[in-house]
């Protein structure tokens, strides 16, 4: 057997790593209620099973949507993650071919070089020594791509990077120090045994050209040492710092593959996603707070680290428009709004409301096509609802306006603001008032209401924003007039990213004109800025969310900002920068009688 007493650290540190991520896995697993738990164990079988290996394969190692982002960044992930992954994969090979054992110590791999003098009795030596000194290599690139993107974060695409705390800093010295110490350890090994590849072999042979034999012998054990307890030291810090992500990732990544809604308040769950968020920042630049009104402490970078220390942050807290840019962003994917929302309820939990005075019945005699709820926003843009009218008649559509005579809230800004008891009593009465209708579908002019009644209601008929609906009548029967006209369509951040309703606007867009594709649209789209889920911006700040976006759209010079939500309009309108209509005010304005 294989034994220096320099082992211990690693053995140490590893047993303390395995134990403490194994207790806190546990924890976080007898936490589900009992239909997640026969999911996840359904999840380790079959196809959840194969889709959870090859996301684990793109995501944890290869880092795929990093990639994305920014080549150089996505190199220097891969390279640490993937690198080591084959160090440890290859190594382990390496060891069992060489004691021709199926077992060998857990440390044989990793200090292989120290305790193998003879070459010869190695089968496929030059093979293994080549594999391993490049995979080493690549490890030691990945590294200093580390380095270097501290201190010239511009190279890797990223404006600002994250402010590391003293847990995470120690974690990252050491990891920075574990693979410089194996190549110094394994050169001087090679400089003793001539055991090494072509870039230990070669370091070997220049350190016998500076050191004399007595001098090696005495400097290789240190060095040996100096490895072991650089990774014991980086095992211990995982579970209490950044790197809490390598293991956690991989979890989360087989919840999710087995059907399991992470997006919930139950205490295992978010857990699990705190532990997940690497702090990498990508989600910072990609922060229109941070972009254009260079806020940079609020991030999801540092929120979901509070929230993980437990520490009181109302700022990063509040101060967020919940337009889910981020999570577009973030490379775990981890639901930073349900966060938030669940945050939110610690400053608003003594609010109470009541809804005892609103209507809770309709008339159930007659029945209508389409129930039309205009939302709150709607009604503070009447040209919107006016055309939706207009369509309707236009289409001999029996509707009923529910909230034509009053504003009815759907109970979404309440939610996003923390109210949630106070968003459950309107839910419960919007939900009888709906109900006692008798509709065969529900048409919303605004992103909020859709996204809240889609998600959050349950109403016993569909639901549909006024672009999926509009999108249908041209399909089926409204026939529009075919113009020159050129349109930036802006995707409002609750039906865009919130709801996934991308193609039916567009659809509708090209049927009456051209369409002009840009830069920032889509997942990637620019908030309005008049969030209802920040109360804390200033107007001026709104203001200058809304010229970010109006800055892109005006390289393009179209003749209309079209979007599909009465924020979105209010907010870039009253700006007189580019004309702006809502999508139902073009259609209605281009039906062909």
């Amino acid at each position: 057997m294989n034994f220096d007493y320099f082992v211990i650290p690693f053995l140490i540190g590893s047993l303390y790593f395995f134990i403490v991520i194994i207790w806190k896995f546990a924890n976080i697993i007898r936490s589900l209620n009992t239909t997640d738990k026969k999911k996840l164990l359904k999840g380790l079988i079959g196809l959840p099973l194969i889709r959870s290996i090859i996301e684990i394969f793109s995501e944890s190692l290869l880092h795929r949507k990093i990639f994305k982002v920014n080549i150089m960044m996505g190199l220097m992930h891969s390279s640490l993650a993937f690198g080591w992954f084959l160090l440890i994969a290859f190594g382990t090979i390496e060891s069992k071919i060489h004691s021709g054992k199926p077992f060998n110590m857990p440390y044989d791999p990793i200090f292989l070089k120290y305790f193998t003098h003879n070459v010869n009795t190695i089968p496929y030596f030059g093979l293994f020594s080549f594999i391993m000194d490049f995979l080493l290599a690549v490890v030691l690139s990945g590294v200093l791509f580390a380095f270097i993107k501290r201190f010239r974060s511009m190279l890797f695409g990223m404006r600002r990077t994250t402010n590391l705390n003293f847990n995470d800093k120690f974690a990252l010295y050491s990891l920075w120090a574990i693979f410089p110490l194996r190549y110094l350890a394994e050169s001087f090994s090679s400089a003793l045994y001539e055991n090494g590849g072509f870039l230990t072999g070669t370091s070997g042979m220049i350190i016998n050209n500076i050191f004399d034999i007595q001098t090696i012998q005495m400097l290789t054990n240190p060095i040996w040492w100096g490895y072991s307890i650089a990774l014991c030291i980086f095992f211990i810090a995982i579970p209490y710092s950044r790197y809490m992500h390598i293991p956690a990732e991989l979890l989360l990544i087989f919840f999710r593959q087995a059907g399991i809604d992470m997006k919930t308040k139950e205490r295992g769950k978010r857990w699990l996603e705190l532990y997940s968020c690497s702090r990498c920042g990508i989600c910072i630049d990609n922060c229109q707070l941070s972009s254009s009104l260079k806020i940079n402490n609020i991030q999801p970078a540092y929120f979901l680290t509070s929230e993980r220390r437990k520490e009181e942050n109302k700022d990063a807290t509040l101060n967020c428009l919940l337009c889910g840019r981020c999570e577009t962003y973030c490379p775990v994917g981890i639901n930073v709004n349900n966060h938030r929302i669940v945050s939110r309820e610690r400053y608003n939990k003594r609010i109470k409301n009541n809804y005892e005075y609103l209507e809770n019945k309709g008339n159930s005699l007659e029945q209508y096509d389409v129930l039309y709820f205009a939302g709150c926003m709607t009604h503070l843009t009447p040209s919107i609802k006016k055309a939706m009218i207009k369509i309707f008649n236009h289409n001999k559509i029996n509707y009923r306006f529910i909230d034509e005579n009053g504003s009815i809230c759907c109970g979404r800004p309440l939610k996003t603001n923390g109210l949630t008891e106070s968003a459950k009593a309107i839910r419960e009465k919007n939900t009888d008032l709906i109900n006692s209708f008798n509709g065969k579908i529900l048409v919303t002019s605004c992103p909020i209401c859709y996204k809240e009644f889609s998600e959050e209601y349950r109403l016993n008929i569909p639901v549909l924003h006024h672009t999926q609906f509009i999108d249908n009548l041209i399909k089926n029967t409204t026939i529009l007039k075919k113009g020159n006209d050129k349109y930036i369509y802006h995707d409002p951040c609750d039906l865009g990213r919130g709801s996934g309703v991308y193609e039916q606007p567009r659809n509708i867009l090209n049927n009456i004109g051209q369409i002009i594709k840009i830069k920032n649209q889509k997942e990637k789209a620019f908030c309005c800025g008049g969030s209802l889920a920040n109360h804390i911006l200033t107007d001026n700040q709104k203001v200058e969310l809304a010229n970010q976006a109006l800055s892109e759209y005006k390289k393009y010079s179209p003749d209309y900002l079209v979007t599909s939500c009465p924020l979105c309009k209010k907010s870039f309108s009253r700006l007189n920068s580019i004309e702006t209509k809502d999508i139902a005010e073009i259609v209605a304005e281009n039906i062909q009688n």
